[in-house]
């Protein structure tokens, strides 16, 4: 028997997104692909993002651990993303927060492959996507 998957949401947003905003965009993605927020390890986001409110709320809210990666280690995943950003490049310093961010963490978590599982989706204020290793 194998153990559970590594999942990890990566997110970005802009400034002073709710908690009820995160947390729709995330409950209806992984709704979507017959998952839950009970299923992830952990979030991930741009240290552009450091003190974001929701963001912060959101990890205290499901329980898990969030990391704030830097742009350098961002870029770093620059060829395996489904979409840049122009607007993302210029205030974070990276083309991508939400692909780049769950790529990087979930390959930091497990010191191996990740792959996007789910590419990036978005409301009004966010972006999400979810990178995965399977066990």
């Amino acid at each position: 028997m194998s153990e559970r998957p590594i999942l990890v949401a990566g997110l970005g947003c802009r400034r002073d997104c709710s908690l009820g905003e995160l947390l729709a965009l995330l409950d209806s993605t992984l709704a979507e692909q017959g998952s839950s927020t009970a299923e992830l390890t952990a979030l991930a986001s741009s240290a552009h993002k450091v003190d974001e409110p929701g963001l912060l709320q959101l990890a205290e809210h499901l329980g898990l651990p969030i990391s704030f990666l830097p742009a350098d280690v961002l870029t770093g995943y620059h060829a395996r993303l489904s979409q840049r950003s122009a607007i993302a490049q210029r205030v974070t310093g990276s083309p991508s927060v939400a692909e780049a961010s769950a790529l990087a963490l979930a390959e930091r978590l497990s010191n191996r492959p990740a792959r996007l599982w789910i590419t990036k989706r978005k409301s009004a204020n966010a972006t999400l996507a979810v990178a995965s290793i399977e066990c």
